[in-house]
């Protein structure tokens, strides 16, 4: 992914429709950071503190397996708006 890319993706929310791609008001998003996600924002809304603590594995075709592959995001430690990339999966 280039600068380019990486500037459009920012902002958006991950698996939104492309016409509506920023984040609505009364929801809840942190950001993802660093990976091939980095910069969206995950809608959180309604999820339990459990679900929260166990992280995301995200379908992208950007990561490191390609398409079908996940991108693995944890909670920050002490930062409830951030989940850091901790690697690609198959």
């Amino acid at each position: 992914m280039n600068g380019d890319d990486e500037q459009l993706l920012r902002g958006r929310v991950y698996g939104t429709d492309p016409g509506r791609p920023g984040p609505r008001p009364g929801r809840t998003y942190v950001e993802l950071v660093g990976g091939p996600l980095d910069g969206l924002l995950l809608d959180v809304t309604g999820w339990t503190r459990d679900e929260i603590d166990a992280g995301a594995a995200l379908t992208t075709d950007l990561g490191r397996f390609g398409a079908g592959g996940r991108a693995l995001y944890d909670p920050r430690p002490g930062d409830g708006t951030r989940f850091d990339w901790s690697g690609d999966s198959p």
